[in-house]
């Protein structure tokens, strides 16, 4: 018998089973964190990045109470509407007392922060769950090359979200 076509034992087959069922389950692991973080990120996202058609303008923050900011809405594009009341929520982005250039949110008065400063704001949910998962694929997948890569891209869009706000 050829040494190279020694028989595979259960042994052998039983951690090869394990072990595609590892991958396969980090793997959706992977998967349903960066599906979470893209759902978290385009409630926000979706109104900054698709602006074309909806009411923008500008916020000056008048007063901040518990988790929500206030103050008299001016518009900017064509076809919008003065507010003397709209609300955006109260975050590291929002100081009382600036002026905040804002898309309305359809059918309400809610605004959110809108060009560059907003765009980066908006994709945070994603940064982190880029974080999570580099960890999951480091440690669960064994694909360190990936994982730094998902990790720096997290660093990457963390860091320039701060230095923009």
């Amino acid at each position: 018998m050829i040494p190279a076509m020694r028989a595979v034992t259960s042994r052998q087959s039983a951690y090869a089973v394990l072990r595609l069922g590892q991958l396969a389950a980090m793997g959706v692991v992977t998967g349903l964190i960066l599906i979470a973080g893209v759902w978290a990120s385009w409630g926000t996202a979706q109104h900054v990045m698709l602006g074309k058609g909806r009411e923008q303008g500008t916020i000056t923050v008048r007063s901040c109470s518990g988790d929500v900011c206030t103050g008299p809405y001016t518009p900017v594009s064509p076809g919008s509407r003065a507010r003397s009341r709209v609300v955006i929520d109260q975050s590291v982005a929002v100081e009382k007392g600036r002026t905040y250039t804002v898309t309305v949110k359809p059918g309400s008065d809610e605004v959110v922060r809108s060009g560059p400063a907003g765009l980066l704001y908006a994709w945070v949910p994603l940064a982190g769950a880029l974080l999570l998962a580099s960890v999951v694929v480091a440690g669960g997948l064994r694909l360190t090359r990936a994982a730094w890569v998902m990790a720096g891209a997290g660093i990457a869009l963390l860091t320039a979200t701060i230095l923009v706000l």
